[in-house]
């Protein structure tokens, strides 16, 4: 099955007025998202929103009953997540999802590929030069890493495919405040090296300080979408979206 280019080479993700369902549950309602290339999101709002579900509908794990979704201009709606993974998006779900039975070598080499433009950024030794916590525990199964290095890794193994945009959902979700910091100096760094990214995170005071751009959801619907600053000067939004 052949894919057809739009207009907009520069939305590397573009999803229009999506519609999925779980069951009987309307769970994203009529809702657009889009990333630009080298842009930043913070995607927020309280659990069960729809947040991951979005994500998810993006990859193509989980199916819109209606609307469209295109990565870098192909139409990639109802298509396979090693589709649309082929096409530079590097998915780190929540839960992390490495494999617990290979080593932290195994994990990140299995990854390992040139860009969609043939870029290949980012090497083994980038990586572990980026996460020097898996340096030394090369040859440790998954399952024996803590949860921060678990985390780690399934960003070092998303940044082997050389992605054009990272996706990264509960970003530091039940890891120690250190780890977490360390988790948002490499967003950081992902941000600063032009990759796009959109990140989860409870934690709206660090997710806009690197964003560029921040959708709130509620109800599976976006109900505020701006630049960080205005979050910062709007505390009543946080209030009403976030509880915060």
């Amino acid at each position: 099955m052949t894919t057809h280019r739009t207009d907009s080479p520069e939305l590397l993700v573009n999803a229009q007025n999506i519609n999925t369902y779980y069951g009987a549950s309307h769970i994203l309602r009529d809702l657009s998202f889009s990333v630009a290339r080298g842009e930043t999101i913070g995607l927020m709002g309280r659990n069960g929103m729809g947040k991951s579900t979005l994500l998810k509908s993006i990859m193509g794990l989980v199916k819109p009953r209606s609307g469209s979704v295109e990565i870098a201009g192909h139409d990639m709606t109802g298509r396979s997540p090693y589709e649309i993974a082929r096409l530079g998006i590097a998915y780190v779900p929540e839960g992390r999802g490495i494999f617990g039975n290979l080593s932290v070598v195994e994990n990140l080499k299995m990854a390992a590929r040139a860009g969609t433009r043939g870029q290949r950024d980012w090497t083994y030794e980038r990586v572990l030069d980026t996460f020097p916590r898996l340096k030394e525990r090369l040859s440790h199964g998954g399952q024996q890493l803590s949860g921060g290095e678990q985390q780690m890794l399934t960003i070092g193994r998303a940044l082997m495919t050389n992605p054009e945009v990272l996706i990264l959902d509960e970003a530091t979700e039940g890891l120690a405040p250190l780890i977490a910091r360390e988790i948002w100096r490499i967003c950081q760094l992902v941000r600063d090296t032009g990759i796009s990214s959109v990140i989860v995170d409870k934690n709206w005071k660090h997710v806009s300080q690197i964003t560029d751009r921040n959708v709130i959801l509620v109800k599976g619907e976006v109900v505020f979408q701006g630049r960080s600053q205005e979050l910062h000067d709007r505390p009543e939004l946080l209030q009403q979206y976030l509880g915060v």
